[in-house]
Order: structure tokens, then C-alpha cells, then sequence
């Protein structure tokens, strides 16, 4: 128990991960609503949306509308995805908007290709662009994510060599352009992560820029999330990306069951129950999971959800034995 942080800061992306993959259309009302009611969960990170293609990801055609139809609340940071020039300015024109540079790093080269269109020589020369660009703007650039960083179902296994020699790579970029690189997102983007792998990444990681902050964004497709999530907080990990109810996953991952993040309210009550702080009200959670499922027209994977939390059961336990008395 010692090895766990004592408090850790959960992204909520469940508006973006379902707008983008949900098969049914979302009201532009109802997307602001689930927005507004995760705002008041408790969570300070939520990503709303993304300015991409609407050719290509239909569900995000009204983004524009939505962020200006929000409420909010003034505790949280929202954010939104963007990948190109026009997708930055767009982002750009929403005022509280917070708009951060990315360095996005593609170890399977197959998926930068399907994903992307581009080489690696094309993506590097990409990347160069958008820090100039974001330079110019006056946009932060200190992150960096691996997409498909444990294996990929175009390429297959991802190694580990691999990733490192990426990163370090991406370091020199920064350094190039005069940047310091603050924060490395390691993307399960297609659920090949185990619980040794998370271990092992994260550990050579650690080893190598030990003052690197490292964040998770774990996927769910054949289950191993919370296993993954778990190793990750046994490694001191403090930053992970989640959807609420487990909505969303990658409309490009080339697999037709492939799930989102871990679910929000899951990992959430995990936490709780290890004693680590979340600062999230869980049962407004389960709430807006609720409503989430309600406005997607279909169940969600989210198990707290349907079968109570464990402080719930607890209270009835507890005033069913005072009754007795």
C-alpha cells in the first residue's frame, strides 16, 4: 500500500471518446449537458471534443457549437483535440479554451501510415511544423504521447527499444527548438498492454529521465485496463486519461470491438478503495454515467455503475444493523 500515491489527477475524455465513435447522432444539447455534468463531479480536467474532420469523424461536426453553448465551471481546465494547423486555430478561437502543443510520437509505423497518411520522415517534418507554429502562437509545447505504445493491430508487437530510442529522439527535438519536454503519455491505444508491460515501460522510463512526468491512457478492448491502471499506480504513475461509463475507442484501431479508456467511475472507486485521493464525488459520477449511457441509447461497461459502490453497500449493511437492534 505504501508504494501508491496519495492523490492522483484523473482527465476525463469520455466527452471527446464517445462524440468521435458513438455510431448514433449525439444532440449538440445533450453533448453540453454531459459536458456540464462532469464539471460538476469534482474532475478539473475534461476534454470535450476535437477539432478535426468532419469527413473523417462525423460526430465532431458541431464542435465549434458545443464549446460555445458550455457552462462552466470555473475549477475545471477544458481542453480539446487537435492535429493540424487549422484544427490549432480553430481551438485558438475559444477563449478559455486550454490549448497545449503535443509532440505525437508513432512507434508502429503501419498506424502513423493508416491513421496519419504520413512516413516517418513526413511526421517528424509534421512535428517540426506544428512547434514553429505553436512557437509563433505563443502555444506551450511540453508534452509529448506515444500512440500504440505497448503493440498495435497493424504492426503487432510494439518493443521497447523501440519506444525508448523515440523518446529520446523526441528529447533532441526538443531541444532543437529550444523546449524543454515536461510530460510523456504512453497510449495503450489498442489494448495490447499488460500489467508486466506497464511495469517494465514505465521502469525503463523512470530510469532513464527520472524527472519526466509520466501519464497513462489505457484502453479497455480485452479487459486488462484497470489490471494496467493498477500497475501504473504501483509505479507511481499520478496522471490517467479515463471515459466515463468506458465510452469512446479508436475509430481507426482496425479492430471492430475495440473499447475507450478505462471507465471513469471504475478506476475512480478502485482509487477510493486504496485510500488514494481523487478529489471526485463519486456518486455525481455515476450520475452523469447514467446519463451518458441515456444519451447514447445504449448500456455502458461501467461496473460500479450497476452494481453500487462498495461505501453504498456498507451504509445499507451498517443502517440495517442498527435497525436490528
Amino acid at each position: 500500500m505504501s508504494d501508491f500515491p496519495k492523490h492522483i489527477t484523473v482527465y476525463e475524455e469520455g466527452p471527446r471518446e464517445a462524440f468521435q465513435s458513438e455510431p448514433v447522432v449525439i444532440q449538440t444539447a445533450d453533448k453540453i449537458r454531459l459536458i456540464e455534468a462532469l464539471s460538476r463531479t469534482g474532475v478539473r480536467h475534461i476534454q470535450c471534443t476535437s477539432f478535426v474532420d468532419p469527413r473523417r469523424v462525423p460526430g465532431m461536426a458541431d464542435a465549434a457549437e458545443v464549446m460555445a453553448g458550455l457552462t462552466r465551471v470555473e475549477a475545471v481546465e477544458y481542453s480539446a483535440l487537435w492535429m493540424n494547423t487549422r484544427g490549432l486555430q480553430q481551438a485558438l478561437n475559444v477563449p478559455y479554451l486550454k490549448v497545449d502543443g503535443k509532440v505525437r510520437i508513432y512507434p508502429s509505423q503501419t498506424f502513423l501510415r493508416q491513421n496519419m497518411g504520413r512516413t516517418p520522415a513526413d511526421h517528424r517534418a509534421k512535428n517540426v511544423e506544428m512547434i514553429e507554429l505553436c512557437k509563433e502562437l505563443g502555444v506551450p509545447v511540453t508534452q509529448a504521447s506515444v500512440a500504440s505504445a505497448f503493440g498495435c493491430n497493424f504492426q503487432g508487437d510494439i518493443e521497447l527499444g523501440d519506444v525508448l530510442r523515440l523518446v529520446a529522439e523526441t528529447f533532441e527535438l526538443f531541444q532543437e527548438h529550444g523546449l524543454r519536454l515536461e510530460e510523456l503519455s504512453l497510449a495503450d491505444t489498442m489494448a495490447w498492454a499488460t500489467p508486466d508491460a506497464v511495469t517494465r515501460y514505465l521502469g525503463a522510463l523512470r530510469d532513464a529521465y527520472p524527472d519526466l512526468n509520466l501519464r497513462l491512457h489505457l484502453h479497455d478492448t480485452r479487459g486488462m485496463g484497470l489490471a494496467n491502471a493498477y500497475a501504473g499506480l504501483q509505479m507511481g504513475v499520478i496522471k490517467f486519461d479515463s471515459s466515463v461509463g468506458g465510452l469512446g475507442g479508436c475509430p481507426f484501431a482496425n479492430h471492430k470491438s475495440a473499447a475507450g479508456n478505462i471507465c471513469t467511475e471504475d478506476f475512480v472507486h478502485m482509487c477510493h478503495e486504496l485510500g488514494i485521493n481523487t478529489g471526485i464525488d463519486l456518486e455525481a459520477l455515476i450520475d452523469a454515467a447514467r446519463f451518458a449511457a441515456e444519451i447514447v441509447g445504449h448500456p455502458l461497461s461501467g461496473r460500479v455503475t450497476a452494481a453500487g459502490t462498495l461505501s453504498e453497500v456498507r451504509r445499507r449493511k451498517s443502517a440495517k444493523a442498527a435497525g436490528s437492534w
